[in-house]
């Protein structure tokens, strides 16, 4: 196995060709005030598989592709099935 860095995150947003930006959330204690702090940071990772939106990936380091692109999606862990009409019904206010 390599030493590449691997985290678990959810797919927000995939209107880019090839690239999908994925939320990676931490939990942590602070070490001082011993708080429980919710942390979260968005990739710009390549996409050879094809996501959705609301799949849980899991995303490994690699080579830069591009400007922003250092991650790449390794496999699809949780796929996340939507119908035409499922963003409409969840979005805020009045449908139109």
């Amino acid at each position: 196995m390599n030493n590449r860095r691997r985290l678990v995150g959810t797919v927000k947003s995939n209107k880019m060709q090839k690239t999908v930006t994925v939320e990676v959330s931490n939990t942590y204690q602070h070490p001082l005030y011993h708080k429980i702090v919710h942390g979260s940071k968005t990739f710009k990772v390549h996409d050879e598989i094809g996501c959705n939106v609301g799949d849980k990936v899991s995303i490994v380091e690699s080579a830069p592709i591009s400007a922003t692109k250092r991650w790449v999606v390794e496999k699809v862990l949780k796929s996340e099935f939507r119908q035409e009409g499922d963003l409409e019904t969840l979005s805020v206010g009045e449908p139109k």
